[in-house]
């Protein structure tokens, strides 16, 4: 039985006191200390739903040790500004596309708000099947909405040589984890930071009419480091203590095997230890680490290009892309989204053609569907693109049984 609203609050309130006092003491020298912070963050993740009591729990205190740039604002306002304001828009607000269970849409979503609402701000604009309002079919099958990309300079399109921006279909980043611990923000990397792709978002997908304020920016970015956008207590530590997370080690067998893909080894046997790894390494399982055997050979890599525009299982529109190189050759990219190198303008980097962001892997099993493209709608079709994947670069084959082992893994990656 759910606690009564008071009881969520005093615990919620007491988690935070306590956590607060002992970070300002300098509790890890101090085992008990340190499991008593621990079980205050567990608590704080578990009580989450009681948002009213934030501010009055002294939530900025704690956040000042790892985001101090948010530690005196109103969370409370900020969450207000991301649940109901539209800034005279079209109706819609930052909750219209991040729901609170998955920080993103599925098609599920999509349908259910269709049937239930067909008028949903969510069917109009960008999330409408031609931008202008008309029809919802792409929402309700792929829950994808159409970003446009300004061009670089030195990039064109073959069919309109003159045209200086690109619409392209693009699933919805979720904000599960990722605004607190990940300053990567959206899937080709093209904003620098919170307020700025608050400030896009608002002007490109809710056609805002009101220029959102510098403080009320602030005070969105700052809800999204509050315990309703992590995933589970795991990550609140990471956010909230600096405790990195540790890979689970399994409970049935198929999750004890399926763990091995996502150890950090260097390759050896039938290379499938450490296979994931190569690039969901890091704290937050989104990076490259050491050995992996592409670009760009090295920990910290963040964006990379596994075959999802190449093979289009979502048999989105192929464009043909002009780039000018700077040796003042030209190369031609047919692809439904060159991703990245819509940002950087360079064809000729592994790191941008064709690559995305790095997921992280942490909550994963809550942010179907997956890559840029939301082409993969289930862990399983994941499993079975990576599969396909390897068999076109490498000599390795993921069977049946592999896909499955991968799949109970990251079920586990709360």
């Amino acid at each position: 039985m759910p606690f009564p609203i008071h009881a969520q609050r005093a615990l919620l309130a007491a988690a935070l006191a306590l956590v607060f006092a002992l970070a300002a003491c300098g509790g890890g020298g101090d085992d008990s200390a340190a499991q008593d912070q621990l079980a205050a963050v567990d608590a704080l993740k578990e009580t989450s739903s009681a948002d009213a009591a934030l501010a009055d729990a002294r939530l900025p205190s704690l956040m000042a040790q790892r985001k101090p740039q948010f530690a005196f604002l109103d969370f409370i306002k900020g969450r207000r500004l991301f649940e109901r304001e539209t800034f005279g828009g079209n109706g819609r607000t930052c909750l219209t596309c991040h729901s609170r269970e998955t920080g993103t849409v599925s098609p599920q979503d999509a349908q259910h708000r269709f049937t239930a609402n067909p008028a949903d701000p969510l069917f109009l604009a960008d999330g409408s099947d031609d931008g202008l309002g008309h029809g919802a079919t792409r929402m309700r099958q792929d829950a994808t909405v159409l970003v446009r990309i300004t061009l670089p300079e030195n990039v064109g399109l073959a069919h309109d040589p003159s045209a200086r921006s690109v619409v392209l279909r693009r699933g919805i980043p979720s904000t599960l984890n990722t605004p607190a611990l990940d300053e990567v923000l959206m899937l080709d990397g093209r904003q620098g930071d919170l307020l700025a792709q608050a400030r896009g978002a608002i002007a490109d997908h809710a056609r805002a009419t009101r220029e959102p304020r510098p403080d009320e920016l602030a005070h969105i970015a700052a809800f999204q480091q509050t315990p309703a956008f992590f995933s589970s207590a795991t990550t609140m530590k990471y956010a909230y203590l600096g405790v990195q997370p540790e890979l689970p080690p399994g409970r049935s067998e198929a999750e004890k095997r399926g763990r091995r893909f996502f150890v950090d080894a260097p390759p050896q046997g039938d290379f499938k230890t450490g296979l994931c790894a190569g690039c969901h390494s890091g704290p937050m399982l989104n990076e490259t680490n050491e050995f992996i055997p592409a670009p760009p050979f090295r920990r910290g890599g963040r964006f990379q290009s596994v075959a999802v525009s190449e093979f289009n299982a979502g048999g989105n529109p192929v464009i043909d892309f002009v780039f000018r190189n700077a040796d003042g050759t030209s190369t031609t990219v047919s692809s439904p989204d060159p991703g990245r190198a819509l940002i950087t303008g360079n064809a000729q980097d592994a790191e941008s053609l064709n690559a995305f962001k790095i997921p992280s892997l942490w909550g994963v099993a809550r942010t179907a569907p997956y890559f840029h493209d939301n082409s993969a709608k289930t862990l399983e079709d994941v499993a079975r693109h990576y599969a396909l994947f390897f068999s076109v670069v490498s000599p390795i084959v993921l069977t049946s049984e592999d896909q499955a082992d991968m799949v109970a893994y990251m079920k586990l990656l709360r």
